[in-house]
């Protein structure tokens, strides 16, 4: 129980509380709490709802002091207020006391204190009346809570809020737009602050209020403003007219810092800009990519790069060198790829020759020089005789170099050379295109050169298109299994791939090209590198999956099927998001061996009509997520439905150390589904487990 003051005391006189049926009645019927008290401090009368407030009978109150009876704070309230009225002292006429009743719930109540005085002045009594305020104090509180909520979410909004006269003249001050257009009050009040505003915007705000004063209409409008600093920020602004019986009585409105929303749209303009010349670029790639599939000569081959290099790079020398492995020679396939000048190489460049070819194949990395002393640095720093490298590049015209090693399966076959007769920028989305170049003609050039072997070599080049190993990631463990059901060495279509993007996060995508032989494998090799290059570019898998549906329409056959699972996984924590092009339901095993298969829109496999989606995925520490190829569910003997449950039903007779490894636990997968039944398609498992977090974590 508390008191608290808030208002002034009514004062009675000249009741006769001796009158006992009317004072009876009185404390009968009222539905307010009554008690007198003698000058001495005893309560003389009481009725029935001061009786329950204390939660003392009547019969125990009254001739009782209130220390007697009643609780220690509410016995020195009642004390307190008493001996101020027989003193003639100021006391409070508004006491608060909070009241818990006996089923838990709390009441406030306001007591008054007044003197009662006979018809000779004399003080006979001192009355207490008490009020349930309950119901007010709750609206009070909710309406202390409705303008603490306001309050937040206008600062939470970074929000300026102002108010104005009906017709629009400033008249109250607005410090924190003030605080930002470093304004002084007499300059903000009236229409001052339209003297802030950018004095391109200011003519069509101007007009754009009045007419919404003219019209009592919801005004809005985005200007730029004038900062203390003396530079500009955006706001947009929302004003409303308040309306009294059919009147304007003030104009309230909000101004909003959208700063950094215009600059995250500039910034995406530029970006748009950027993907646009990459969607070019990928787009010319595609074509090429359609056609070096259907080279089979490193002649034909050569001749796709030069015209890629023509036209998709603006490049003015393209050249091509393939590896003699034995001799650690590169021999170069093209005439007029490189300038016959002093300090050029010739037809064969030994690898200890410095050069952009050898320094590409030597590091399996690309070589970029944006300028000749950029390559002469380089070439410094490989080995290379400083004089043999000044007179090249006193002779040569050329002025931007870059050098591509191509490589299969991390197999080194040879490199591209393209150079430029004025110096070049290489962006980083360049970069990403150079690649994805070089690991197509890469495949292009192994295809040329080994395809009379096709059939003898037809497993070893389909795991060549696959990584060579998986990323290395603090947070997170990857684990794969590749079964080739390939007959008669034919090659398969299946696929998987898992990197680290820009961000840190981990891509990871299982694929399937329906058909056998040199076909599916091309399409798995376009599809794949096509996939690594718009993730590496816009990662989001709804976006990978819209862009291979285009690279899709331009590069492949109506009738080829293409589906995939495509993830994108945060390290250590495991949020991420998912996407399926007609691809089997990702499973979700957790740390206790319970399967959950993946809710989610399956969609339709590349090349075909639809809005992609994607969708939260969630691999929480403990679990891991299996991508997995239709092979290692269906087969001729059992249909997709029943092999998803077989799946689930696997999986729960995982013993827990295998459960705890993404490595036993695909072995344990694979053994157990193809057991009984004839292989007759690849398989391809990915996992993705993320460790639970530990104490040193």
């Amino acid at each position: 129980m508390s008191a608290e003051t808030s208002v002034p005391r009514p004062r009675e006189s000249g009741v006769d509380i001796s009158d006992s049926g009317l004072l009876q009645g009185l404390l009968s019927q009222s539905p307010f709490a009554f008690a007198f008290l003698d000058p001495e401090g005893r309560f003389q009368r009481v009725d029935e709802v001061f009786a329950d407030l204390v939660g003392f009978p009547v019969d125990q109150l009254v001739g009782r002091a209130p220390g007697d009876v009643l609780s220690a704070d509410l016995t020195a309230l009642i004390e307190s207020c008493v001996r101020g009225i027989i003193e003639e002292a100021e006391v409070d006429g508004d006491q608060r006391i909070r009241v818990r009743t006996d089923d838990g719930r709390t009441h406030h109540w306001s007591l008054t204190f007044s003197p009662v005085h006979d018809d000779d002045g004399v003080l006979r009594a001192v009355c207490l009346v008490g009020v349930d305020v309950t119901g007010s104090k709750q609206v009070e509180e909710d309406l202390r809570r409705s303008e603490e909520r306001y309050r937040s979410l206008v600062e939470a909004q970074s929000q300026l809020v102002w108010i104005t006269a009906p017709n629009g003249v400033v008249l109250e001050d607005a410090p924190q737009w003030r605080a930002i257009t470093g304004q002084g009050l007499e300059e903000y009040l009236a229409h001052g602050w339209l003297e802030a505003v950018h004095p391109d915007d200011r003519p069509h705000t101007e007009e754009a209020w009045r007419e919404a004063l003219r019209g009592r209409t919801m005004f809005e409008w985005s200007y730029r403003v004038r900062t203390r600093a003396s530079g500009y920020r955006h706001f947009e602004v929302r004003a409303v007219p308040i309306i009294r019986h059919g009147r304007v009585v003030e104009w309230v409105g909000a101004n909003t810092d959208v700063t950094p929303q215009r600059e995250a749209e500039e910034m995406r303009g530029r970006l748009t800009d950027q993907l646009g010349a990459a969607a070019l670029r990928t787009a010319r790639l595609q074509g090429a990519t359609a056609i070096l599939a259907e080279a089979l000569t490193v002649e034909q081959v050569v001749q796709v790069i030069i015209d890629v290099g023509r036209t998709a790079l603006a490049a003015d020398r393209s050249a091509v060198a393939l590896l003699d492995v034995d001799r650690a020679v590169l021999k170069l396939v093209n005439n007029g790829g490189i300038p016959d000048i002093p300090g050029a190489p010739g037809e064969e460049i030994p690898l200890s020759h410095s050069s952009v070819m050898t320094m590409a194949v030597n590091s399996r990395r690309p070589v970029f020089a944006e300028s000749p002393e950029s390559l002469r640095s380089q070439l410094v720093d490989a080995g290379g005789d400083e004089e043999v490298i000044t007179d090249f590049l006193a002779h040569s015209d050329e002025r931007a170099w870059v050098g591509l090693p191509l490589l299969a399966a991390g197999r080194a076959l040879g490199a591209l050379r393209f150079s430029f007769t004025r110096p070049q920028k290489i962006s980083q989305e360049d970069g990403v295109f150079l690649e994805a170049l070089a690991g197509q003609c890469a495949l292009a050039v192994e295809r040329a050169t080994l395809f009379e072997r096709e059939h003898r070599t037809a497993e070893t080049l389909q795991r060549s298109l696959l990584p060579d190993r998986l990323p290395v990631v603090r947070g997170l463990v990857l684990a794969q299994r590749f079964r080739s059901g390939s007959r008669h060495v034919q090659v398969g279509g299946d696929w998987y791939d898992a990197f680290v993007l820009q961000d840190g996060r981990v891509a990871a995508v299982v694929g399937d090209v329906m058909g056998k032989g040199v076909k599916a494998a091309a399409g798995m090799g376009r599809i794949r590198n096509a996939m690594r290059a718009l993730a590496l570019t816009n990662p989001p898998p709804a976006a990978v999956l819209t862009g291979l549906d285009r690279v899709f329409e331009a590069t492949e056959e109506e009738e080829q099927v293409t589906t995939l699972a495509y993830m994108v996984v945060e390290p250590g924590t495991g949020e991420g998001t998912l996407a399926l092009a007609g691809h089997p339901p990702p499973l979700l095993v957790s740390p206790q061996g319970v399967p959950l298969l993946v809710e989610g829109e399956p969609g339709t496999p590349l090349g075909w009509p639809t809005s992609r989606r994607q969708f939260r995925f969630c691999v929480p520490p403990g679990h891991t997520a299996v991508l997995y190829s239709d092979g290692l569910v269906e087969n001729r003997k059992r249909g997709l439905d029943a092999g998803l449950a077989d799946l689930c039903s696997v999986v729960t007779e995982a013993p827990p150390e295998v459960v705890a490894s993404p490595h036993m636990l695909l072995d344990f997968l694979v053994d157990r589904m193809l057991s009984g039944y004839e292989q007759d398609d690849d398989v391809t498992v990915l996992a993705i487990h993320v460790p639970a977090a530990t104490k040193s974590d």
